[in-house]
């Protein structure tokens, strides 16, 4: 890498962080169809006339709106996705511009070794954990039918989906067999989230919700399946191998447990994806990591599970897949 380039990438996070205040400020929502002056926005939303002409500037450069005889319009793309007017608003953009702020303790993490933001989901506050369920909400609902298409259903009815936030899982089983039985279990203040989100998508009659803490409580039993995406790598070792171990005895005869998450190689240098989300968890949770398939495949064997597999995909997560015998 030559060093132009690395100015580049050293400087990448300006152009992010011009979008994410634009989001931020609800710079998107505000601009009118008909166009919208720097003064009517700047008024509307309480700002400096002149440091938003900037930033209004910054995101005509960036193709973010466009501009014409001193007004702004959005690009389609703009309304589609960052306007709350809009259906397909990505609410959980919002979750990014949260992360930016531990992030930005990076270097303070790494000598100190404590976490940015070392207080549990359920202390976050309702506006972080509604950004975060909606973030979690639109990546998983995208990426749910390929992850869950190899999946073998065949004798699976009840599934149990653990820390499942928005249900975008068991909304996927259920329509992949729409005779399954699908319980979400999360935390006391996701569950509400979970049911409006649930309501809206058309599944109330079909997905059950059942609220706990995994690290203080007993799983619900009787499950054919158990999945647990992104879950694990928010934890300890010892506070995943006491959840897998709970897994196994919230599973019928027979049952699967699926975990979906980045699986790193021993050096615990690929998937770079993983690699990268490691340090998000460094900053962001007080003992969470990506661990190794090695790591993972032996919290299974001791929780007594056998027939292990993994499944990887092209983004970089995996699938370890286990059976209760």
């Amino acid at each position: 890498m030559n060093p132009n380039a690395i100015r580049e990438f050293a400087a990448s996070f300006q152009k992010s962080r011009i979008l994410l205040s634009g989001f931020e400020l609800d710079i998107f929502t505000n601009v009118d169809e008909s166009g919208t002056t720097n003064n009517q926005i700047a008024n509307k939303l309480h700002l400096d006339e002149h440091a938003c002409e900037r930033l209004l500037n910054a995101l005509v450069s960036l193709g973010f709106l466009t501009k014409q005889n001193h007004l702004f319009f959005n690009t389609a793309e703009s309304f589609t996705f960052l306007s709350k007017k809009s259906s397909n608003y990505l609410g959980g953009l919002m979750h990014s511009n949260h992360l930016w702020n531990t992030w930005s303790n990076l270097t303070q993490v790494v000598k100190t070794g404590n976490s940015a933001n070392p207080s549990e989901i359920n202390e976050r506050g309702e506006e972080w954990l509604f950004a975060f369920i909606n973030a979690m909400h639109d990546r998983a609902k995208k990426q749910a039918p390929e992850q869950l298409a190899n999946i073998d259903l065949s004798g699976i009815k009840f599934t149990l989906d653990i820390g499942g936030g928005s249900g975008a899982y068991s909304m996927e089983f259920v329509s992949k067999k729409p005779e399954i039985e699908a319980t979400v279990f999360d935390l006391p203040n996701v569950i509400p989230i979970t049911k409006k989100i649930i309501e809206k998508e058309g599944f109330s009659d079909k997905i059950r919700t059942h609220t706990g803490d995994y690290t203080t409580d007993d799983l619900p039993k009787g499950f054919d399946l158990v999945f647990l995406s992104a879950i694990i790598h928010s934890n300890s070792l010892e506070i995943n191998q006491d959840l897998i171990k709970k897994c196994f005895n919230s599973l019928n005869k027979n049952g699967k447990i699926v975990i979906q998450d980045w699986i790193m190689n021993n050096d615990r240098t690929q998937p770079t994806s993983g690699a990268i989300f490691a340090i998000n968890m460094l900053v962001g949770t007080e003992a969470g990591d990506c661990f190794t398939e090695q790591e993972v495949t032996e919290m299974l064997n001791v929780s007594g599970f056998k027939n292990i597999s993994r499944i990887e995909f092209e983004t970089g997560l995996s699938q370890m897949i286990a059976q209760k015998i």
